[in-house]
């Protein structure tokens, strides 16, 4: 027999009215709730979102996450790796870690122990960056060991396989694809799943992860039962690029 001692050892988890939680075709969970959200359990998700609390990474605690949106603030006492956190405020506690390529605050405390890498304050400041420095990003080697960092002087250079014309227009497939989904995600049409299937497209084509592109955007798009024409243009485009 169970007593009450017993059940007194195990945590209680509630679930507010108004909660969404989904898992996409990565197996990467979304949260969605209308209070604060505290993050215990080290994971990967998709979305992390408080519309109207904060969010708290706890210490100890490892997420990956695409995107962290905060209507009040977001906590960060473990590592968050992350595309996107908005928040009103973000604060990285002692011996906090963040990795956050794009970040939207008020207000940005740090303590001295913590780290933050990234901090970029919109994709503009991130692209005028990488086109800054796109002769070095060309030394890189294609992998890195980071126990072992490779001096860039001895990093091997990549070779041309395309004439430039062609990887112009490739590259311009893409980036087509890129512009037309961000009008189609703001579509108020679409259901919540046919918005998170499109943006799992958007969010690979801002990092340019190919294998992933071609991996998931024909089944993504086939989720959107009432496919607009900027959508077929999208699909026309990256057809076109993986067809060469």
């Amino acid at each position: 027999m169970t007593t009450g001692t017993d059940q007194s050892n195990f945590p209680t988890m509630i679930i507010p009215r108004g909660t969404e939680i989904r898992v996409n075709q990565h197996g990467q969970l979304s949260i969605k709730t209308p209070g604060n959200l505290v993050i215990q359990n080290s994971g990967l998700y998709s979305e992390l979102e408080s519309t109207n609390g904060s969010i708290r990474i706890e210490e100890n605690v490892t997420v990956e996450a695409v995107s962290i949106r905060a209507a009040q603030a977001c906590f960060i006492q473990g590592t968050v790796t992350a595309w996107k956190v908005r928040a009103r405020r973000i604060s990285l506690e002692d011996k906090a870690k963040a990795f956050i390529m794009l970040q939207e605050s008020e207000s940005l405390e740090l303590s001295k122990t913590s780290r933050l890498v990234g901090n970029f304050a919109n994709e503009k400041e991130l692209f005028l960056m990488m086109g800054k420095f796109t002769s070095q990003l060309k030394e890189l080697p294609g992998s890195v060991d980071m126990t072992a960092p490779t001096p860039l002087s001895e990093a091997p250079r990549p070779h041309p396989i395309a004439a430039p014309q062609m990887r112009d227009e490739a590259a311009e497939h893409l980036r087509s694809a890129q512009n037309l989904l961000e009008r189609e995600v703001a579509r108020v049409d679409l259901t919540p799943g046919e918005t998170e299937a499109l943006r799992e497209v958007l969010y690979a084509l801002r990092e340019r992860n190919l294998p992933r592109i071609a991996n998931v955007y024909r089944d993504a798009f086939a989720e959107v039962k009432t496919p607009s024409e900027n959508l077929r243009q999208a699909q026309d485009h990256l057809d076109r690029y993986f067809r060469r």
